[in-house]
């Protein structure tokens, strides 16, 4: 069944991003920066209630909640969204509270914030929390997003372990199920900043039919249908088709042993570019690009 709501997948940041300004001691990389290219603000026009929604923002994954829910909070109103609020969910039983519920059934848009993907799939796997969400992706003209940590596990599978300096070492890198928004493809975040590249190529190769996706930060995928990826933000997206994949080393060498792979498919998306997941084609939007480059040179000198 194609989904009638949409998914928004962000490569997640390292800056604060907003008026805010916090300790540089605290230790959490996946604060929000959405406004050079408007991911924040495209997330909002793409709800069904266009310019004021009900937003949810799931701070599960954090280890900080209230200061991560504080600065979407602070976010959102600066452009002008009033009506948000915060669910830090800390167990299974709390994700399968009444009122965490009855909230989830009422918003225009769920956001799950940067961390930990393991804690997202752990308490949300099962329980009706996830249930409602998936049914309402499905059914509803409905905004399901997801930065760093909660766009890693918004596929079927996602990445939740392995070092990138050591990604290419058979077993380093292990994958378990995410949340479901969407199948076929598996997600790394923080993609070019962290040198993340060994880690996607690894997790294609041990599961060539699906197609990787690295996200850099500040950058996003707009998913509609289930299958049309649209690039939004300044950042760039690279990603890797292994169905080419003529040989690989990887189910003959010993576990910690160097892998092999030959003949892997890239691809490397900017700003209104868009991927058919169906066709595995890529459409370069040139044109839309040279506007942009006209209207940013503008601003520049206002």
């Amino acid at each position: 069944m194609v989904p009638k709501g949409k998914l928004v997948i962000i490569g997640g940041a390292v800056d604060l991003g907003s008026t805010l300004s916090y300790n540089e001691n605290i230790s959490h990389p996946h604060y929000i920066k959405f406004f050079e290219r408007g991911i924040l603000r495209r997330i909002i026009t793409e709800s069904a209630s266009h310019g004021d929604p009900s937003v949810e923002v799931v701070t599960t994954a954090s280890q900080i909640p209230d200061i991560v829910g504080a600065e979407y909070i602070s976010s959102f109103k600066q452009l002008q969204v009033n009506n948000v609020h915060t669910i830090d969910i800390k167990s299974r039983d709390d994700a399968n509270k009444p009122e965490y519920l009855e909230r989830i059934r009422k918003a225009d848009v769920v956001m799950f914030t940067g961390g930990d993907q393991l804690r997202l799939s752990a308490i949300f796997g099962g329980t009706e929390f996830l249930k409602i969400l998936r049914t309402r992706y499905v059914e509803d003209h409905f905004v399901v997003a997801g930065t760093s940590a909660g766009a890693a596990a918004a596929s079927t599978n996602m990445i939740y372990r392995g070092s990138s300096s050591e990604a290419l070492i058979k077993g380093e890198v292990q994958i378990t199920g995410g949340l479901g928004f969407i199948d076929g493809v598996i997600i790394d975040t923080h993609f070019v900043q962290r040198g993340r590249i060994g880690r996607l190529l690894y997790a294609v190769a041990s599961n060539p039919g699906m197609l990787g996706i690295g996200l850099g930060e500040d950058a996003g995928l707009l998913i509609t249908e289930g299958s049309c990826m649209e690039a939004i933000g300044s950042g760039l997206t690279m990603l890797v088709d292994g169905r080419y994949i003529s040989e690989t080393s990887i189910y003959d060498v010993e576990m910690g042993s160097p892998v092999s792979i030959d003949n892997l498919k890239v691809h490397v998306m900017s700003i209104f570019d868009k991927y058919d997941l169906h066709k595995h084609k890529l459409i370069i939007n040139k044109a839309i690009k040279v506007e942009e480059d006209v209207y940013l040179k503008v601003k520049d000198y206002d």
